[in-house]
């Protein structure tokens, strides 16, 4: 397919393009994510009247189980080319945790089991190289800190599309292993995310590859709209009272509270009174300091934490982020890594449930958002969690207790 600026008619419908978020200026639905004019970050403009005259609950319901169930708010053309099981992962009612935590109505949301690699980031990677395949790219690319190279170069493998990840060299091996397998080429740039992000931005202006995060990015964010739209079918189509969510780039977060609002805009929810509250490692704050300081500018600082998936110490998304929890009337908390470890101990101790150290920043700030009341126990709570524990075991192997070793006799037992 030709990578020209040529538009097949059912996108024209449902896209209108690209559009500053600053500015305002329009583009056609291409490759892009920076504006020219002012340098502000693109994002998709949607069509929403001609989305409004066919969307309905019951089409969505209908549709395949995984998040191209939403494909009517999703900028892509055709039908999805990778990523045909990814998302619809479970809404779990946490009893247990919600007990400890003093919270009646607590529900995590368990993307440790999403299809492929066990992280949030198949959804968005599914968006991004479906957009890339279909503006013509025969290579895709990414600057990452682990979990969004597992998903490109799993992605890739399964598209027979060339596949390049830059990734910091202090990358925790299991996630190394993790993109290994699937063979692409991977750099590892000494440096942190900041470093690689740069690096990257740079071979993005030389190689023509669809880098997911830099010149696909405005169609690779949309999909962690996906979050949102599952937790309000699955909550029987309403928004939650408050949503807990880890933040590295901010786009997530940023990204969630958008699909609610576009659910509301649609009509398929009634309203959203809900408060969006961000989680961050107190080793790579720069979003949360912001929000406690009462600045409105990012203040970027040098990550040093063992959340190593959320430790982007620049965050693209940032100013957006703390918008977006200012506008909903959220909090920001931040979590050390010995409390990050406890929070992953917490979730699986009281749930069963394994994640990787982004998970634990997220439920150690739900633990602390909770104790000062800034989370009452009456409201509906879902907190994200993101990423699969076995991913990062080397962050709480020497936080577990160690196993009981026997002979094999009934008297030694």
């Amino acid at each position: 397919m030709s990578r020209k600026s040529a538009v097949s008619d059912i996108l024209k419908q449902k896209i209108k393009g690209l559009k500053c978020r600053e500015c305002g200026k329009l583009y056609p639905p291409v490759a892009l994510h920076v504006c020219e004019f002012c340098f502000g970050p693109l994002e998709v403009d949607y069509n929403y009247d001609e989305i409004r005259r066919h969307i309905s609950r019951e089409r969505i319901e209908n549709g395949p189980k995984s998040l191209w169930r939403y494909a009517d708010l999703l900028p892509v053309e055709g039908p999805p080319t990778v990523g045909l099981y990814a998302g619809f992962t479970p809404l779990i009612e946490a009893k247990n945790l919600g007990a400890e935590l003093g919270l009646k109505k607590l529900y995590i949301k368990n993307d440790t089991v999403n299809h492929p690699t066990l992280s949030f980031k198949d959804r968005v990677v599914a968006i991004a190289i479906t957009r890339a395949m279909e503006l013509g790219f025969t290579a895709v690319a990414c600057a990452s800190t682990g979990n969004l190279a597992n998903s490109v170069a799993a992605h890739a493998a399964e598209a027979r599309l060339r596949c390049y990840v830059f990734i910091p060299g202090d990358l925790e091996a299991g996630k190394i292993l993790g993109s290994l397998i699937y063979a692409p080429t991977i750099v590892a740039v000494e440096g942190n995310y900041d470093d690689v992000n740069r690096l990257c931005s740079e071979v993005a202006g030389e190689y023509d590859w669809a880098f997911v995060n830099i010149n696909i990015r405005p169609y690779y964010a949309e999909g962690s709209k996906t979050l949102a739209f599952e937790t309000a079918e699955q909550l029987g189509w309403k928004a939650p009272d408050h949503v807990v969510v880890p933040v590295a780039s901010g786009s997530l977060l940023t990204k969630i509270w958008k699909g609610f609002n576009e659910l509301k805009m649609l009509g398929l929810i009634d309203r959203v009174d809900m408060r969006v509250s961000g989680a961050q490692a107190e080793g790579c704050a720069p979003v949360a300091s912001a929000f406690k300081e009462g600045r409105d500018f990012i203040r970027p600082v040098k990550p040093k934490t063992i959340a190593k998936s959320i430790a982007i110490g620049n965050p693209a998304d940032g100013y957006y982020a703390l918008k977006a929890v200012h506008e909903s009337k959220g909090a920001f908390e931040t979590a050390t890594d010995e409390e990050t470890v406890e929070g992953i101990k917490l979730l699986a101790r009281t749930e069963g449930i394994f994640a990787e150290t982004a998970g634990g920043v997220t439920i150690a700030v739900l633990k602390k958002l909770a104790q000062k009341g800034i989370i009452s126990k009456e409201e509906t709570v879902v907190a994200y969690v993101t990423g699969n524990g076995l991913k990062t075991q080397e962050a709480v192997i020497n936080a577990v207790d160690e196993v009981v070793r026997i002979d094999p006799s009934l008297d030694s037992f």
